[in-house]
């Protein structure tokens, strides 16, 4: 739908004249004048000149009918950062509002963020917090982009699929949280083309192969439909068939692993009648003509969703055995189908948005909220693509009769934060239609959710492993820093006073006298609480902090300056290990791959608790950030021995267990712990055993040992 227009305002003054009054199109030639003088000489990307780029935007934003501020704002999109024009500037000339959009449309580029992964993280951070303050930023935003995709064929490859993945993972799902399914789909298909070019060339040649061939099966299936309804007495005002979009085709090729041929529902029927009552009737009459697939039948009519889509969708086993698509809607739910807020929009001044656009733009501020408390570049990136980007949707109900749309495989506690994150955090259990459910169970589309809260619960780190939603994670994580940063906050007060007070003194003296700050400078905290917190999670440990305090001895000479002081990530090393190019760290072997001297380990530098050792091929390690990765090696000698997990199966016979405890004894091994494991087989015992040991070589011993006992059936390593 875009419309692309020649180097001057009149085509654009003729698309708005349709709708917008004199007055507003003055502005236009106000603001044309100051976007010439801003990109003179300039050309955009793909070689055109700027200015009818920036006209093409402002014409499609015309073409969807929105304000005058939304049309500017399209037309001006670039001034400040291709024209060099300040926000100052653009106040002067026009007002507040036009100039905030525009500004919030202005993509970051060029500063100093120490890697792209920062960079795009803070460009979407800035758009999303403008959006929040006026959703029209999106609106530009999306049709710029819409106008950039036909044009990509003149990057290179790498751009191209940089700003496709872009597209697909923000973009059109923005598209479609605003409703314009139009938009979303032309999003997907140009992204889908630069980001899978083999397979957008097959799916695209196969279908317009068989063009003549589905056009005549279109329709042959309308007038089917059409007759089916009159004798019935349904007058629908139409029926249409078209082609789904390639995405589309090509997710259900790859969710089902089958051939593009084995696709029979390639084409979407959508039948608009004149009532809801009607909606209703005709979906009666189709299903009592043509066997449905009872999982596939939506009622979106009664349960709108989140974009306030509305209509019913069926799939049957049509004309030829072939599974057909059925969307069954009034014309008023088709406009909003496929305008979303552009349908009814009112961003005039002293006018309200639409109930349903004001609950929409709701949703899209508490999103925006959310992702304030993410300030990692990489999970915020995680979290905004989780809670825009996902396939399948599940759609619950609060009792009150609110709809949460939520993804597939989303469990009470996503439900929970959706409807507010006080009744996320104090969330215990829950009841679906009016059942009590374990927080693990996964909802399904038209349950009713309830959810029991108590001021005592607190969100647990297990959540983390159930919750789906971007949303919710974001939530309990900041949650538990939270909880974390006040228990350091609490341990660390605790240490600083008993150590104050070998040197009799106490934190108010300090700060009475002014020598808090000397403290703080030295240990390189910013605040009090700064300090204390470190020292409570161990960031500054007590042999450091025992030095800063210690007053210096008699023979010292204070002319010579101070001795160094250690880096804030100074700690104690574990015996056995060194860490390359840090000395003083505090190393904790991880639990989850349990590594022992002879493994090849890995560094991952945690959040204020040291070095944690991991096996290079943990998969915990493996999808963390690899810039937080450091080289370790094993040290030799010392007395350090380490804990390791063994999984045992034993024959069922008497006194097995002490003859596995004598094999690992023989080999020296210090057995820890052992519990007994369900197994499949009648007669034989599953164990879990957790030994210590020096190295691998030990461990490896006795593991060859416990599988040469007749006994042990199978020992490995967990």
């Amino acid at each position: 739908m875009p419309y692309f227009a020649q180097d001057n305002p009149e085509r654009l003054k003729v698309i708005a004249g349709e709708y917008l009054h004199a007055a507003d199109l003055a502005r236009i030639d106000k603001a044309w004048e100051v976007v010439c003088k801003a990109h003179q000489g300039q050309k955009h990307f793909s070689g055109e000149p700027y200015v009818v780029h920036a006209l093409d935007v402002a014409c499609t934003l015309a073409a969807m009918r929105f304000d005058i501020n939304s049309v500017l704002a399209g037309l001006l999109h670039g001034v400040i950062k291709h024209g060099d024009m300040k926000i100052e500037r653009l106040r002067d000339l026009f007002d507040d509002t036009l100039a905030g959009i525009v500004a919030g449309a202005t993509k970051i580029d060029n500063l100093p963020y120490n890697s792209k992964l920062v960079s795009q993280a803070e460009n979407v951070r800035k758009m999303l917090v403008a959006i929040a303050s006026d959703v029209r930023v999106l609106l530009v935003r999306l049709v710029d982009r819409l106008q950039d995709m036909p044009l990509l064929e003149t990057l290179n490859r790498e751009r191209q699929a940089e700003i496709a993945q872009e597209t697909m993972e923000l973009y059109a799902p923005l598209a479609s949280r605003l409703g314009i399914d139009w938009m979303k789909r032309e999003l997907e298909d140009f992204a889908f083309h630069y980001l899978y070019p083999d397979e957008y060339e097959d799916i695209s040649s196969k279908m317009d192969a068989s063009l003549s061939e589905r056009q005549d099966y279109v329709d042959r299936t309308i007038t089917v439909i059409r007759e089916m309804l009159a004798a019935a007495n349904v007058a629908p005002l139409r029926i249409t068939g078209r082609p789904k979009h390639l995405y589309s085709i090509y997710k259900k090729l790859v969710a089902q692993k089958i051939p593009i041929d084995k696709v029979y529902d390639k084409v979407a029927f959508r039948v608009i009648v004149d009532t809801v009552r009607e909606c209703y009737e005709a979906l009666g009459i189709i299903h009592a003509n043509w066997k449905p697939l009872q999982h596939r039948i939506k009622d979106f009519i009664s349960m709108p969703k989140a974009n306030n889509y509305q209509s019913m969708h069926t799939t049957v086993i049509g004309p030829g055995g072939h599974f057909i698509e059925i969307q069954i809607r009034t014309e008023e739910m088709d406009r909003v189908a496929q305008e979303g807020v552009a349908a009814h929009w009112a961003y005039k001044e002293g006018q309200k948005a639409h109930e349903d656009d004001a609950r929409l733009f709701k949703e899209l501020k508490k999103l925006v909220a959310t992702l304030q408390e993410v300030e990692d570049p990489k999970e915020f990136l995680d979290t905004v693509r989780s809670e825009l980007f996902y396939s399948e949707a599940v759609y619950a109900i609060t009792p009150g009769g609110a709809v949460k749309e939520l993804p597939l495989g989303s469990c009470p506690i996503d439900f929970a934060y959706a409807v507010h994150t006080e009744v996320g955090h104090h969330c215990f259990g829950a009841k679906v239609n009016g059942k009590l459910v374990p927080l693990k169970y996964q909802l399904q589309s038209g349950d009713v959710v309830e959810i029991l809260t108590s001021s005592s619960r607190m969100p647990h780190r297990d959540w983390l492993d159930l919750v789906k939603t971007g949303r919710a994670r974001t939530c309990i994580r900041a949650w538990l820093r939270r909880e974390e940063k006040e228990k350091s906050l609490s341990l660390g007060r605790e240490i600083c006073d008993r150590e104050l007070k070998k040197h009799n003194t106490t934190l108010k003296k300090l700060i009475r006298t002014g020598h808090i700050r000397h403290l703080l400078k030295e240990l390189r905290c910013v605040s009090l609480d700064d300090m204390l917190t470190k020292v409570g999670s161990g960031v500054i440990n007590l042999q450091l902090l025992e030095r800063i305090l210690q007053p210096p001895k008699p023979d010292t000479d204070e002319s010579a300056p101070p001795p160094p002081v250690p880096s804030s990530t100074d700690m104690r090393d574990k015996p056995g290990i060194s860490i390359t190019g840090v000395d003083g760290v505090l190393v904790k072997v991880s639990q989850c791959c349990s590594p022992v001297p002879g493994d090849d380990i890995i560094g991952f530098i945690t959040q204020g608790k040291g070095v944690s050792i991991h096996k290079a091929g943990c998969p915990n390690l493996q999808a963390s950030d690899p810039r937080r990765w450091i080289d370790v090696s094993w040290s030799l000698g010392g007395d350090t021995y380490y804990r390791v997990g063994l999984q045992l199966l034993i024959a069922n016979r008497h006194g097995v267990v002490a003859d596995v405890a004598s094999v690992i004894g023989n080999d020296h091994g210090n057995i820890l712990e052992i519990s007994p494991q369900p197994t499949v087989l009648d007669d034989a015992l599953g164990y879990k055993v957790f030994v210590e040991v020096k190295d691998r070589d030990q461990l490896q011993r006795i593991i060859g040992h416990l599988r040469q006992h007749s006994s042990v059936l199978s020992a490995r390593r967990i």
